[in-house]
C-alpha cells in the first residue's frame, strides 16, 4: 500500500540517508523539538510518492461533484491560508472513491510532489478501522524515513509528517475514514498541499475545525446510470433491450456498486437476454439477493452491513424499523411514533443515521432513504417489532390526518377511531391552514400508511384513512388518488359489520368516480348508498346521498333530474334542526341546477338563502359555492360587473381554504367576464393561471377548453 517511486531528473533515484538515519535531505537536531526538520540542499531530493491506486475503469456521470470537488481544492491561497480539504460523504456503493480517484488523476499535474493514498479501512468487513498512528506511519515510510528513525509517539509522527510535506504541492487521499479524529492526524498543515476524504460519516467537525468543503454523494441519475451500463455492456446490447434496461436502473437505484454487479452478471451470462436479468432484480422482496456477491467487497448487502458495525443497538433497532415506514420520507414527529421514542431522543438517533449516510435529510428537514437502503434495513429487524412499530406510524397518520380533517370539514359526521397504539404521538394541528399544509407535506405517507395496513387487514384503520382524505383530495383536485383510497376503503369497509361505513363509502366512491367522468359507475355506487341509506332508516345519509346523486346527474347534462336529487336531499335536512349547513348546501346546489335549466329568478332566490345561512354559520366553502353561483346567474342574466364581483369574493375564499380545484373553476368564470367587459388582458392572466391548475390536476378537456380560449383571445388581439 505505501510502495513509493521516487524520481530524479532522469526519472529515478534511490533513497539516501544521511547519518542521522532520517530521510535524505532532512535532519532532526539532537536536543531540538522532536520532529522539526532542517532541509540542507546539498543532500539528494526526498523520494515523490505515487500511491494513488491506478485510475478507475469507465468512470461516468457527477460532472457537478467533479467541478465543486475542483472549485473547493482550486482556490488561491496565501501563507496565511489553511489545508484545502475536500470531505465527500456518502452511503456505501455510491461510489465515493471511485469519484475521488478519478479527479486525483485528472489533476496529477497540479501535484508534482507527489500523492499519498491510505484507505482507513472505516467500514472494513474484516478488520478493525485503521489507527491513525499506523497511516501516519505508513506516509513517512512514503516519505522515506527510516523505519528504526521513526519518533515513537503519533504527535510527533504527525508534526514529521507535517515538516516533511511543508511547502509542497502534494495531494493527500484518506479513503474510507471512520470519524474525523482518525483523519486529523493526516492532515497536512502547509496550504501548498490538497486533502480530499471520503467517509459514510458526514465529517462535521473536519468542517467547522479545519474548514473543509463537505460533498454529499448520492446516487448517480437515471441517466448516469443508464450511461453506465452502456459503457460496460456496449451501446448496441443496450439499444436492443430498452425496457430491460430501464428497469435495471430502476432497480438499482443509481447505486454504482449495483449497477456494476448488474454489468459484471450480464458479461458472465452473456448469451442470457437483460430482460432475465432485469425480472431476478422485479421482485422487492428478493432484490437484495440478486446483488449479492461470494466477494464481499462487490456485494452490496454486504457493503451496506459492514455500515451497521458503527450503529448502537438504539441506532440499529431505529434503522431497522425506518425500513417499513410508509411513503418516500418521514418526518421526525411520524418517526418518533414509530420507534416509541420521545421526540428529541428521535432527533438525536435520526442524526446519528444522517452522519453515517444511512438517511438523507432533505431541504423540509424529513428523511429518506434510498431504495435499496430501506430493503436492506428491513431484512435486518424481527417482525413483531416491525408489525407493532407499523401500527404506530398509521395511527400517527390516522389521528393527525382525523385532525386535520376537523379543520377542514368541520360539518362532517364525526368518526369513531380506536385510541392510538402507546408510544404513538399524533401532531398537534392548529388550524385549518396548518392542517393543509400537513396534508400537502405528508399525501404521499398517508397513501402508504393505508397500502400498509391493507395488506395486514386492519379493515377499519383502512376505511377511515379513506374517509379523512376524501376532503383534501376534493380541495387539491387529486381526482384519480381519490378514486383509488375510496376503492380500497370501500374494501374494508364492506369486512366491517358496520352498514354505516359501507354507506359512507359507496357514496363517497360514487361521487368521485362521477368528478372523473366515469358518472355511470358512479351512479351505481350512489344508488347502492342510498338503498343501504334507506335500509337503515337514515334520513341522514339519505340526504348526503341524493345531493352526491344531483352532482352526478348533472355532470351528465341531467339537470332536470339532478334538481329533483337535490330538492329531495333540501325535504330530509329540513326535517333535522341540526343541519342548517346541509340545508344550505342543498340549496346551493337547487339554486345551481335551476340556472341550468334557465329559471334565474328561482336560482337567485335558492343561492341567496344559500349564502345568509353559510355566513351565518361562518362555512367558507359554502359561502363561496353560493357566492360562484350567483356569479353565474349574474352572467347570464347580463349583469357582468355584478358577475364579476360575486365571482371575485368566491376566489378569494377558495384561495384562503386552498380549494386549488375550485380556484381553478373560478379562474374559468372570471376570464368569461373580463371578456365581456372588454379587459383582454386581465382575461388573459387568469386563464393562465387557470391553464396551469387545469394541467397540474389532470383536467385535460378543461385545460384543452381553457388554451382554445386564450387562442381565439390571441387571434381577436392580432397576436401571431
Amino acid at each position: 500500500m505505501y510502495d513509493t517511486e521516487p524520481e530524479t531528473t532522469a526519472g529515478r533515484t534511490a533513497v539516501s540517508n544521511d547519518a542521522s538515519g532520517v530521510v535524505a535531505g532532512s535532519v532532526v537536531q539532537a536536543g531540538s523539538i522532536a520532529g522539526s526538520v532542517h532541509v540542507h540542499n546539498s543532500q539528494p531530493e526526498q523520494p515523490v510518492p505515487r500511491q494513488l491506486p491506478s485510475t478507475p475503469a469507465k468512470f461516468v456521470g457527477r460532472a457537478e461533484e467533479l467541478a465543486r470537488l475542483t472549485e473547493a481544492l482550486d482556490k488561491v491561497t496565501d501563507a496565511d491560508s489553511t489545508v484545502q480539504v475536500s470531505a465527500l460523504a456518502g452511503a456505501g456503493g455510491t461510489g465515493k472513491t471511485w469519484l475521488a480517484l478519478h479527479w486525483a488523476h485528472q489533476h496529477l499535474d497540479q501535484f508534482p510532489d507527489g500523492q499519498l493514498f491510505v484507505d482507513l479501512q472505516g467500514f472494513s468487513p474484516a478488520d478493525a478501522p485503521m489507527d491513525p498512528a499506523v497511516a501516519v506511519r505508513g506516509f513517512l515510510d512514503a516519505l522515506g524515513v527510516v523505519p528504526d528513525r521513526v519518533p515513537p509517539d503519533l504527535h510527533t509522527q504527525t508534526t514529521l509528517f507535517r515538516s516533511l510535506v511543508d511547502g509542497k504541492r502534494m495531494l493527500i487521499v484518506s479513503d474510507n475514514a471512520t470519524d474525523a479524529t482518525q483523519v486529523t492526524p493526516l492532515l497536512p498543515g502547509s496550504p501548498t498541499c490538497k486533502v480530499v476524504v471520503t467517509s459514510r460519516r458526514h465529517l462535521t467537525s473536519l468542517v467547522t475545525r479545519h474548514g473543509a468543503h463537505h460533498l454529499r454523494i448520492g446516487p448517480l441519475s437515471d441517466t448516469e446510470a443508464r450511461q453506465l451500463l452502456t459503457t460496460r455492456l456496449g451501446a448496441d446490447g443496450v439499444a436492443a433491450e430498452p425496457d430491460a434496461v430501464t428497469e435495471l436502473v430502476a432497480c438499482c437505484g443509481g447505486f454504482p456498486l449495483a449497477l456494476g454487479i448488474v454489468a459484471g452478471r450480464a458479461h458472465m451470462a452473456s448469451d442470457a437476454p437483460l430482460a432475465v436479468l432485469a425480472a431476478d432484480l422485479r421482485d422487492a422482496a428478493t432484490r437484495l439477493g440478486a446483488l449479492t456477491d461470494d466477494d464481499p467487497a462487490v456485494s452490496l448487502p454486504a457493503v451496506l452491513s459492514w455500515s451497521l458495525r458503527a450503529l448502537t443497538d438504539e441506532q440499529a433497532r431505529v434503522f431497522g424499523l425506518l425500513g417499513i415506514a410508509p411513503g418516500p420520507a418521514i418526518s421526525l414527529l411520524a418517526a418518533a411514533s414509530l420507534t416509541a421514542l420521545p421526540t428529541t431522543r428521535a432527533s438525536a438517533v435520526l442524526r446519528g443515521l444522517e452522519q453515517v449516510s444511512l438517511l438523507d435529510r432533505d431541504t423540509n428537514g424529513r428523511y429518506r432513504m434510498h431504495d435499496l437502503v430501506r430493503l436492506h434495513a428491513r431484512d435486518n429487524h424481527p417482525e413483531a417489532d416491525l408489525e407493532v412499530a407499523l401500527r404506530r406510524v398509521v395511527d400517527f397518520y390516522l389521528h393527525t390526518a382525523y385532525a386535520g380533517d376537523r379543520y377542514l370539514n368541520r360539518h362532517a359526521t364525526p368518526l369513531d377511531l380506536d385510541p392510538p397504539l402507546a408510544g404513538c404521538q399524533p401532531q398537534p394541528l392548529t388550524d385549518a391552514a396548518a392542517s393543509m399544509a400537513w396534508f400537502v407535506a405528508e399525501h404521499p405517507c398517508l397513501l402508504g400508511a393505508q397500502r400498509a395496513a391493507a395488506v395486514r387487514g386492519w379493515h377499519q384503520v383502512v376505511w377511515q384513512l379513506a374517509g379523512v382524505l376524501q376532503q383534501f383530495h376534493y380541495r387539491r383536485g387529486h381526482r384519480h388518488d381519490a378514486v383509488t383510497v375510496l376503492r380500497t376503503g370501500l374494501a374494508a369497509a364492506d369486512q366491517l359489520a358496520d352498514p354505516t361505513s359501507s354507506i359512507h363509502a359507496h357514496r363517497l366512491l360514487g361521487a368521485a368516480l362521477a368528478r372523473i367522468g366515469r358518472e355511470g359507475e358512479g351512479l351505481e355506487h350512489l344508488q347502492q348508498a342510498l338503498s343501504l341509506a334507506e335500509r337503515a332508516h337514515s334520513r341522514h345519509h339519505q340526504a348526503h346521498t341524493h345531493q352526491a346523486l344531483a352532482s352526478a346527474w348533472g355532470r351528465r347534462g341531467e339537470h332536470g333530474r339532478a334538481l329533483e336529487h337535490a330538492t329531495r336531499a333540501l325535504h330530509l335536512y329540513e326535517q333535522d334542526p341540526t343541519s342548517p349547513v346541509w340545508k344550505a348546501s342543498a340549496l346551493n346546489l337547487m339554486g345551481w341546477y335551476a340556472a341550468q335549466i334557465g329559471d334565474y329568478q328561482r336560482a337567485r332566490a335558492h343561492c341567496q338563502a344559500a349564502l345568509d345561512l353559510h355566513r351565518d354559520h361562518l362555512n367558507h366553502d359554502g359561502e363561496a359555492t353560493a357566492l360562484y353561483n350567483l356569479g353565474y346567474v349574474d352572467h347570464h342574466n347580463g349583469d357582468h360587473d355584478q358577475a364579476l364581483a360575486h365571482y371575485r369574493q368566491a376566489l378569494v375564499l377558495r384561495r384562503n381554504t386552498g380549494n386549488t380545484y375550485q380556484v381553478a373553476n373560478t379562474l374559468d368564470r372570471v376570464g368569461h367576464e373580463h371578456v365581456a367587459c372588454g379587459q383582454t388582458e386581465q382575461a388573459r392572466a387568469v386563464w393562465r393561471e387557470a391553464l396551469e391548475l387545469f394541467q397540474a390536476q389532470g383536467r385535460d378537456n378543461a385545460a384543452v377548453r381553457v388554451q382554445r380560449q386564450l387562442d381565439d383571445l390571441d387571434q381577436r388581439s392580432g397576436i401571431a
